[in-house]
């Protein structure tokens, strides 16, 4: 096991770095000044020189991107701007702030987001593919594969626009959704973002009804299950013990490559309902052409993605006996 954590842990690291370099060089691809940006659209060029000089974008590129790698681990120096203490993400061209700040600010909305969302998709997804594998070819079946296929061509844009006209204005049977931290009050926390939970949960709960009931389906033919049952053992207990281990095993693989696409739904729900999270501060970067802030989420939700399938991959040994890690 330590050996596998830190053979991924490594290759996250590296993996961080080329998507970090990607990013910056592909930024420089877009005709924009950041120093214009930041110095404002009335700007003699003393000021602009000055801009460019507190931001380091007089150097050449190549130093730009190792003096904002090292900041990270080491801190950085601004001219005019200050200091900005490691981890230093860099210093945002439009809002005149350190990056990282920024980070701290929007982060709590997006992991509340996605949290709450993955928790939703999973109870109501894999239930309800357990109940239509179980009930294989009843009615029940049927009308759980309709219902499934009907949520998985949806689109967060439309339903969750729909949700706030019908929900929340017209019968105003929701409040707005809004971001209050769970440490003040969590009932208000759970209010503010039960309609995102819902709409951005919807096509991966259908996604993973579709899933789930297939591979239980696939497990209560196995032998092992077979075998069971002539042995006497009661059908709950083959459907807990044997098949749904081995459904879980596909589970866990999936969500964990889920994870870029919920990241990816978070930020479209976060712009549908308002919500001031990363997904509505990358949207605001790229707009802006604010690199810093840019490079940060990117780097923050590429982290998010390696962290949870390093530890989705270490998941495997403790669900399934036959998977070991080298």
């Amino acid at each position: 096991m330590l050996r596998f954590l830190t053979r991924r842990t490594l290759g996250a690291v590296i993996t961080l770095v080329i998507i970090s370099a990607v990013t910056f060089f592909l930024f420089f691809a877009v005709p924009a000044d950041p120093a214009r940006l930041a110095c404002g659209k009335v700007c003699p060029p003393e000021l602009l020189a000055q801009a460019r000089h507190n931001l380091g974008l007089d150097q050449p590129l190549f130093a730009q991107f190792t003096a904002w790698l090292a900041g990270i681990f080491a801190g950085r120096d601004y001219g005019g701007l200050g200091h900005c203490p490691a981890p230093c993400l860099g210093y945002s061209f439009v809002n005149q702030a350190p990056v990282f700040e920024t980070i701290l600010d929007r982060l709590p909305v997006t992991v509340s987001l996605t949290i709450g969302a993955a928790v939703v998709f999973l109870t109501f997804g894999v239930a309800t593919g357990i109940v239509a594998a179980l009930n294989q070819g009843r009615p029940l079946d049927k009308i759980v594969s309709v219902s499934s296929l009907i949520g998985f061509s949806l689109q967060i844009y439309f339903v969750g626009t729909l949700a706030l006209y019908f929900l929340v204005y017209q019968n105003q049977i929701l409040a707005r959704p809004q971001y209050r931290p769970f440490t003040e009050d969590p009932l208000a926390w759970a209010a503010g973002l039960v309609l995102p939970w819902v709409v951005l949960s919807i096509i991966f709960t259908a996604n993973y009804t579709r899933m789930t009931r297939s591979t239980m389906v696939e497990q209560l033919g196995e032998d092992y299950v077979r075998t069971a049952r002539a042995k006497g053992m009661t059908g709950r207990s083959v459907t807990l013990r044997f098949a749904l281990r081995g459904t879980l095993t596909t589970v866990v693989t999936i969500f964990g490559v889920d994870l870029g696409a919920l990241i990816g739904g978070a930020i479209i729900t976060e712009t549908t309902f308002g919500l001031q999270g990363l997904g509505r501060l990358s949207i605001n970067a790229v707009t802006d052409s604010d690199l810093p802030v840019l490079m940060a989420t990117v780097l923050v939700a590429a982290g998010a993605i390696i962290v949870f399938n390093i530890i989705v991959d270490a998941l495997y040994a403790f669900i399934d006996p036959r998977v070991r890690l080298s």
